[in-house]
């Protein structure tokens, strides 16, 4: 999405992403953004909670009118009713789906990148 926000901003049309993920979509630089901590495929806020999603929608429409220059993030500021271990799910450095094999080989891409970017090739 943020690559598309990307693509539709250099045509002149403005837009604001809201989303959850916020070190990638930050990363991609998009023009407005409202952060929502929450889990991913809820950016707009919790199923059947209509007052909070118009809530976090008003908040992208009044950023669109008042961000002041590019790359402007407005946090929403709502907690996840149901609690933060969603957030022990996802952030997690272990990687259940992966049998060893795969693992390794992820660490291997992972330590030649390194490599490729300590000596200026990416």
């Amino acid at each position: 999405m943020s690559l598309i926000s990307r693509h539709i901003e250099a045509a002149g049309i403005p837009t604001v992403v809201i989303g959850a993920a916020r070190d990638i979509v930050e990363h991609c630089g998009v023009a407005r953004y409202v952060f929502t901590d929450f889990p991913l495929g809820s950016p707009c806020g919790e199923p059947w909670d209509t007052d909070q999603q118009r809530a976090i929608f008003q908040m992208a429409l009044d950023l669109l009118e008042e961000a002041e220059g590019p790359r402007t993030t407005r946090e929403a500021g709502f907690r996840w009713r149901a609690g933060e271990d969603w957030k022990r799910l996802v952030f997690t450095a272990e990687q259940p789906w992966q049998d060893e094999a795969t693992h390794a080989q992820w660490m291997a891409r992972k330590e030649e990148y390194r490599q490729l970017r300590a000596a200026g090739r990416v």
